[in-house]
């Protein structure tokens, strides 16, 4: 479905309109999922198992015959924790770990490749972690040899190869290796460059170390960086963050991902060692998300939705003005439909109507690649309604615009009928100015898309009745 193309009066990247008042945010600003996917992974179950994902895997081939495959490969090593940190990883300075994991890898790599027809080549591909960069160039050269010699790697101009990258695990003059290999796009964790909330955090590194980097990642061919950013954390003030924000506008990233700290100790043992008193309260975070906002913007930067900013003439940016932006468990994707293969510890997978996750501890995912199965440990087998929440929510989440006639057409609903208490629960959001509920469909405003995950839970069957919904949400990170 690609519904801003059905509407000339869909959000455009020109149409900035302001951040919607303190008052209206902190009436939207509760938990909630991000919407990486529908239905979202505390939906996912242990009754999904390797042979639901075999005929998942059969269904992709023959429903998207000659399709290209995307590749998203975790590496969980980090050599020390960042406190902030909600990713699955594993702590470890024995060097021999690498090579322990990359055994597994090429293990589950011979096992996942025959599902996939020959035929459909990989042209989007994303090491995550953890940290990608903790294995080095060489070990990294070894692993992309051994997908390409069991799928079929694109290697066409047009291609997504890209790595997240730790500034503080590599020297400037190995981006070039890392261009060699075939990366041609990198995302640099920043987080904040005040030396005392890096010392909080337990993560130092250096603007002139990041600038080295993306400077020699430039002159090496590497055509998109990105930077991540981290507003909440503790001791940040406007003034410090304020000085990231020029730091980082200087360096000009294509992409920045601005995004909200969810302080969640009782799910993540590292946040255990944060201070809770050096966070910065309600009203300041709001204060530090208004300034990243207006300064990113002010900068040139487009927003695309959320906590994401490209600059006009990137991928994303132009995605979004062409209708054609996806989402996938990266964020905001151009490339966001295709089938999804998770390799690695807790990796996830989009495959036909399924979502699939690897076993998410080091030694479960050991053992079953050691007994030769395939390391899928649980996920969701997607029913009628959440093909067509998928459906609705994507085209919220990205496009802004939700054009009901297709909807019905492709579902065989009556739109109004389906959805008649969502309709209902979204004339507040109208009243606010968020969304125009519109004959034709639903259209999100351009201080909407400041507020696309509030909007989105009102299609979302999953959230529990109100009753429930304070234990049940703190699964999620809130809204702002």
């Amino acid at each position: 479905m690609n519904p801003a193309r059905q509407n000339t009066n869909a959000y455009a990247p020109s149409a900035h309109a302001a951040m919607p008042p303190d008052a209206l945010i902190r009436r939207y600003d509760r938990n909630g999922p991000r919407y990486t996917s529908y239905p979202t992974a505390p939906q996912f179950n242990t009754g999904f198992g390797v042979d639901d994902y075999r005929a998942a895997a059969q269904r992709a081939n023959r429903l998207a015959a000659g399709a290209p495959l995307s590749l998203y490969v975790h590496i969980p090593f980090c050599a020390s924790p960042c406190f902030y940190c909600g990713c699955t990883k594993v702590i470890t300075r024995r060097p021999e770990a690498a090579g322990q994991y990359l055994q597994r890898l090429t293990r589950e790599i011979a096992l996942q490749a025959p599902l996939f027809a020959a035929g459909r080549s990989v042209e989007q591909l994303h090491f995550g972690g953890g940290t990608p960069t903790h294995l080095s160039p060489a070990q990294l050269g070894g692993l992309l040899d051994t997908l390409g010699r069991h799928f079929s790697l694109s290697g066409a101009a047009h291609r997504e190869f890209s790595i997240e990258i730790d500034p503080r695990t590599l020297a400037p003059g190995q981006m070039a290796e890392l261009a060699a290999l075939g990366f041609n796009r990198a995302s640099f964790g920043v987080q904040d460059f005040d030396p005392a909330v890096q010392r909080a955090v337990n993560r130092e590194q250096s603007e002139a170390m990041v600038a080295a980097l993306m400077e020699s990642a430039r002159a090496a061919g590497l055509n998109s960086l990105s930077v991540d950013l981290i507003y909440g954390l503790p001791l940040q003030t406007a003034e410090s963050f304020g000085r990231t924000l020029d730091q980082v506008v200087r360096l000009r990233p294509d992409r920045i991902s601005a995004y909200s700290y969810a302080h969640l100790p009782e799910r993540f043992k590292a946040q255990r060692r944060i201070v809770t008193a050096q966070l910065p309260d309600a009203a300041t975070k709001l204060a530090l998300l208004r300034l990243t906002t207006e300064r990113l913007l002010d900068a040139g930067y487009v927003h695309i939705g959320m906590d994401h900013f490209a600059l006009p003439g990137d991928e994303l940016a132009r995605a979004l003005e062409a209708g054609t932006l996806q989402r996938n468990f990266q964020g905001y994707s151009t490339r966001g439909g295709l089938d999804l293969v998770g390799l690695g510890m807790s990796a996830i997978g989009r495959t036909a109507d399924s979502f699939s996750q690897n076993a998410r501890e080091l030694d479960a995912y050991y053992a079953l690649l050691d007994a030769g199965r395939l390391a899928v440990q649980r996920g969701i087998l997607l029913g009628k309604d959440d093909q067509v929440r998928r459906d609705v929510i994507a085209a919220v989440m990205c496009s802004g615009w939700l054009p009901y006639a297709e909807v019905e057409a492709r579902h065989g609903i009556v739109f109004a009928d389906y959805f008649a208490a969502e309709l209902r629960r979204l004339a507040q959001f109208q009243d606010d100015g968020l969304v125009e509920l519109r004959p034709q469909g639903l259209q999100v405003t351009p201080m909407g898309r400041y507020l696309l995950r509030a909007i989105a839970m009102s299609f979302d069957a999953y959230l529990p009745a109100a009753a429930a919904q304070a234990e049940e949400q703190r699964r999620f990170s809130r809204v702002i």
